[in-house]
């Protein structure tokens, strides 16, 4: 394999920062340039819905790196022009403002865009939380709230509520899940959660979808429940999960389901990679496609893709891991707990909220949880290490 002259990274958030950087600490020297759709410089995303929303840090803080250190990468950051289509075959990409940007190599990183309701109405006070303006607004608003309904129980909308009730908005949320994170950590912890949040002023309508939001002169003020209930609201964010920002391949040919489809290398075609929160890639100990959307698989995802366009033929297979902070409690996920899952306490306490959960299906170690423990939670993984390496015998 030739080591491609130029690359051309599309977004510059985490995963395309860190395919540059895991490129030069490769030693490759080629030219390096990162098209990004937003006018900021690479910044990091799970802060978002935490210390920038709660005031506690300057949305500067949340930056990646320095500007020097930028400088340092001797790449090219075109910023503030979205890419809007790909021609696979010559390896150009053109971007909103009218450029032709071609490489021997291309990598897809332009993440994951907010999902909405379906017909949802442009209301005055309706958020979503993806992009720092994003959080910028939410927080102007939070300020002078009274009323917040976060409409989605998943992990950004746990931690958007907490960040409220910490800033003394009275909080609301609501999904069709029976409690927090109930789909992501399944129902002895989430119902952990629930216990926190309720304790920490957080009211739970949860169980019911959410039907429509409810407006005045242009302004939102209520949450309509599958029930028929009206939740009263001036502020709401809809935290329902993100779609894979593809829209811009659709003309490409480029295998799109879900995410860009890739192999086992995060190859989505010859020269053409995916990292990040759109690839959807082949995991092999997995026997599947899979899609994570977490900050360390940025990171490890970014370092494996670079490996591959420098000539070292490894497939990408890693641990999933995420994490979230929410009031006083840390949850480190390592593997996958699965909804079947057989869930074990092996190290701590529930009842002091500091303990290791472990989740096994048919006997094999899937995942564990830790609450509190993120160091004992980081030992137990290798359980899950060791589970996949019999399965693979």
């Amino acid at each position: 394999m030739t080591t491609p002259a130029q690359v051309l990274v599309v977004g510059a958030a985490a995963s395309g920062l860190c395919t540059v950087e895991a490129l030069r600490r490769k030693k490759y020297a080629g030219k390096i340039t990162v098209l990004g759709a937003e006018p900021y410089a690479p910044y990091d995303r799970p802060p978002l819905s935490k210390q920038v929303l709660s005031g506690a840090w300057a949305p500067e803080r949340a930056e990646l790196r320095s500007q020097e250190m930028l400088s340092a990468l001797d790449a090219e950051f075109i910023l503030g022009d979205a890419a809007v289509a790909l021609d696979p075959l010559t390896h150009t990409v053109r971007t909103e403002s009218g450029r032709d940007l071609q490489a021997d190599a291309i990598v897809i990183a332009t993440g994951v865009r907010a999902r909405t309701l379906p017909n949802q109405p442009d209301l005055a006070g309706v958020h979503v939380l993806r992009a720092l303006d994003d959080a910028l607004a939410l927080r102007a608003d939070l300020l002078t709230a009274t009323h917040l309904v976060v409409v989605g129980e998943g992990v950004l909308g746990a931690e958007i509520a907490a960040t409220a009730r910490i800033l003394g908005v009275d909080v609301t949320m609501t999904g069709p899940q029976p409690a927090p994170m109930a789909l992501q950590v399944g129902t002895l912890v989430s119902q952990v959660l629930a216990e926190l949040h309720i304790e920490r002023g957080v009211r739970l309508r949860l169980g019911t979808g959410v039907r429509s939001l409810v407006g005045t002169d242009g302004r939102v003020t209520g949450v309509e429940l599958g029930t028929g209930e009206v939740l009263p609201a001036d502020v709401v964010v809809v935290a329902i999960g993100a779609i894979p920002a593809t829209e811009w391949l659709e003309s490409s040919g480029l295998h799109l389901d879900n995410g860009v489809v890739c192999d086992s290398r995060c190859r989505a075609a010859e020269g053409i990679y995916a990292v990040g929160d759109v690839a959807r890639w082949q995991h092999q100990h997995f026997d599947g496609l899979i899609r994570l959307e977490n900050r360390t698989n940025a990171t490890e995802q970014a370092a494996a893709v670079a490996a591959v366009i420098v000539g070292e033929d490894q497939p990408y297979a890693p641990v999933p891991y995420f994490w979230t902070d929410q009031f006083d409690a840390k949850l480190q996920v390592h593997g996958v707990l699965s909804a079947d899952a057989e869930v074990d306490i092996v190290e701590g306490e529930i009842s002091a909220r500091r303990f290791v959960a472990r989740y096994r299906s048919s006997g094999v170690v899937t995942g564990v949880l830790g609450w509190n423990m993120p160091k004992q939670a980081r030992q137990r993984r290798q359980e899950i290490v060791d589970a996949l390496a019999v399965s693979q015998r």
